[in-house]
């Protein structure tokens, strides 16, 4: 049935949480011309074709804020299609792409042209575009043409915005205009040339490591930004205490800024990268264990609103290169929630409603899109997860074309078994 539109389309008996409504309830949800029509504890739609979906949980559809789709100049390592089937067999009906692609998203002839290949893809494409022309960190960006275009936030991707006065500018123009700056953090007096968190694993291995005050100066700097000038300063990728913790002062500042963490730097550490090996090399790097509690910690107290994946595909070839010479990143979309499920729900760290926010309602509040919910007449983006659903990750069956994941061979426990974009099927495996 993927591909199918089945209206109406009558789930039967789910476990509902829509945390954007405050909603959690067993009952029914009905999707009629691809919205939600209903959602109630008992609803007779004989029409309807019916899915029994008993101790599933049904949720609105994930979003990833955080997506490298390579899309344009780098199709061998994903397409727009590709990447939008891997999104949905995710759980995602929704992602934002990050800008560093070939040409960079830094016009609206780029813009348009994403957004008009993803018009019949598996999920909604949104677009960050560059902070600076061609991310070259030189000149800001025409952020209000930019905008008109469709971009919802902007940033350099993998390069740190350098330049001081273009940031202070870049904040004082989201603070009037509402849009998010999302900044790779990274200071490269404490990280150039480096390959892997420094620290005994990289001196053991005998690679020049970067320095975690690298990620905490640059967003030290940022936040001191947003105290001059205001605007919506988002941390992308966070992944060390001290970071942590300066966001956490902010907060309680009450300033704007937000942050995300990725699965890879909850679960894994520095420790993991002579096991893995390149599938273990990202920037930023795998941390410490205390790093890694930091970013549970934040997780759990609400520093770090978000969690995204930083899916980055690379080709087989690519990830084969020796240690240093290979491009950082691994995939994110198709293990996403498994992983995290397993890592934070079932030992008790998060609740499923925490999860679920933070990876719906949170991000689409924070981006200002029109998804996230489980509401009324609103779009039919969902996702049914089982969660007693025990699986083995096989890489090659990936959507993605790419296949550079440390976590192929690993056991999760929670998956998506349905989705749904606008009531059309996009992944199903069961029923």
């Amino acid at each position: 049935m993927i591909g199918t539109t089945p209206d109406p389309l009558l789930l039967k008996n789910g476990r509902i949480i829509d945390p954007a409504n405050g909603t959690r309830v067993s009952g029914d949800v009905l999707v009629v011309d691809g919205r939600i029509s209903r959602v109630e504890d008992a609803i007779d739609a004989p029409a309807a074709l019916t899915l029994d979906v008993s101790g599933k949980f049904v949720v609105p559809g994930l979003l990833d804020v955080h997506v490298h789709l390579r899309d344009p100049g780098f199709p061998e390592k994903e397409t727009i299609v590709t990447g939008c089937q891997a999104a949905a067999a995710g759980g995602f009906t929704s992602v934002i792409c990050l800008p560093n692609t070939n040409p960079p998203i830094d016009s609206p002839d780029v813009i348009s042209s994403i957004l008009s290949k993803a018009e019949r893809t598996d999920a909604r494409v949104h677009v960050i575009a560059c902070g600076t022309l061609a991310m070259a960190g030189e000149k800001i960006s025409d952020t209000e043409t930019l905008l008109a275009a469709g971009a919802v936030g902007f940033s350099d991707d993998g390069l740190p915005i350098e330049s001081t006065d273009i940031m202070r500018e870049l904040l004082s123009r989201s603070e009037e205009h509402g849009f998010v700056v999302c900044p790779h953090v990274e200071d490269f007096r404490f990280t150039r040339g480096g390959h892997l968190h420094e620290g005994t694993v990289s001196k053991s291995l005998g690679f020049t490591g970067m320095g975690s005050e690298g990620e905490a100066a640059m967003i030290e700097r940022d936040i001191n930004l947003v105290r001059e000038v205001g605007g919506k300063l988002h941390i992308l990728h966070i992944s060390v205490r001290r970071a942590i913790d300066l966001v956490r002062k902010a907060k309680a500042e009450g300033l704007s800024v937000t942050s995300e963490a990725c699965p890879h730097h909850f679960i894994l550490t520095d420790k993991d990268v002579p096991i893995y090996g390149t599938a273990g090399k990202m920037s930023p790097p795998l941390r410490t264990a205390d790093d890694r509690e930091a970013v549970l910690e934040g997780l759990v107290d609400g520093t770090i609103d978000i969690i995204a994946t930083d899916h980055a595909p690379h080709t087989t070839e690519e990830k084969l290169r020796a240690f240093p010479d290979a491009p950082n990143g691994i995939l994110g979309l198709e293990t996403a929630l498994g992983s995290t499920m397993s890592t934070l729900v079932e030992p008790g760290i998060l609740t499923m409603e925490q999860v679920v926010e933070k990876m719906t309602a949170i991000p689409a509040k924070l981006y200002g899109l029109d998804s996230g919910t489980l509401g009324l007449g609103q779009k039919a983006d969902i996702t049914v997860i089982d969660p007693n659903a025990t699986w083995r990750v096989d890489a090659t069956s990936f959507k993605s074309k790419s296949r550079n994941t440390p976590f192929h061979g690993w056991t999760f426990t929670g998956r998506p078994i349905l989705t749904l974009l606008g009531g059309r099927i996009t992944h199903q495996i069961f029923g």
